[in-house]
């Protein structure tokens, strides 16, 4: 067995805030499939449609596919790039 860390690459987000849909919409584009009245977004990721609550990150990863990411795991694994 072996330690491995992980590559450091910049990707994209956003905060899903539950009152930013235009942003969210412009941010996945074709990968926003839908907007419910419990304030949950669908995104369609490589493993299958997945929703995000408010709080969330949309992550664009490096090959173009967005996923959902809870805010602590976020925190965790993500550093602002300046």
């Amino acid at each position: 067995m072996a330690k491995y860390r992980k590559k450091p690459v910049v990707v994209e987000a956003i905060q899903f805030t539950g009152k930013n849909r235009k942003e969210i919409v412009e941010f996945v584009g074709k990968s926003f499939i839908e907007w419910t009245h419990h304030l949950e977004i669908g995104i369609e990721t490589l493993e299958g449609d997945m929703k995000a609550k408010p709080n969330d990150w949309i992550i664009k990863g490096i090959k173009g596919e967005f996923y959902p990411c809870k805010p602590d795991i976020f925190e965790q694994t993500y550093e602002i790039v300046v």
